[in-house]
């Protein structure tokens, strides 16, 4: 069986969002249907909406976090500093890697745009650098949950 980076690389060539990729391959150990996990992630892809922000990678890293680690409980401060605490590892581990987590700097152009995307797929970077940050958020959301 593929590992989850490979997994979540599958997904992410197969149609779904950077952000669906992630998210997907934890879901159901998370206590969270796949079909579901890939609607709520929908809208976080091409970084938030496709506006060229946060990483959908990272974005879809951060819900897994939650998902793992967050308590239903609104009043429950521990779990909500063990979730921001999480997301801010997660950051600095992704972005020791690749010196960002700003979709339009890893990939070097501006997706907002019709000029981004077209910039974006003529450079193959959809299909070369998407698919490396849906890789390396999942190797360090492994690194984090299983340590």
């Amino acid at each position: 069986m593929n590992t989850k980076p490979e997994q979540a690389v599958n997904m992410f060539q197969e149609g779904s969002n950077c952000s669906q990729a992630v998210i997907s391959v934890y879901a159901e150990e998370s206590g969270l249907s796949r079909n579901i996990a890939l609607k709520i992630a929908q809208g976080f892809g091409g970084g938030l909406g496709r506006m060229s922000q946060t990483c959908g990678a990272v974005t879809g890293a951060f819900m897994v976090l939650g998902l793992k680690y967050g308590n239903d409980d609104i009043h429950d401060k521990e779990a909500k500093e063990r979730v921001y605490r999480l997301v801010r590892e997660f950051s600095r581990r992704f972005e020791s890697r690749n010196n960002s987590i700003i979709c339009r700097e890893l990939l070097g152009c501006d997706i907002s745009n019709p000029e981004g995307i077209i910039a974006a797929k003529k450079n193959g970077l959809l299909t070369s650098v998407c698919p490396k940050m849906v890789k390396e958020a999942v190797e360090i959301l492994d690194e984090i949950v299983n340590k």
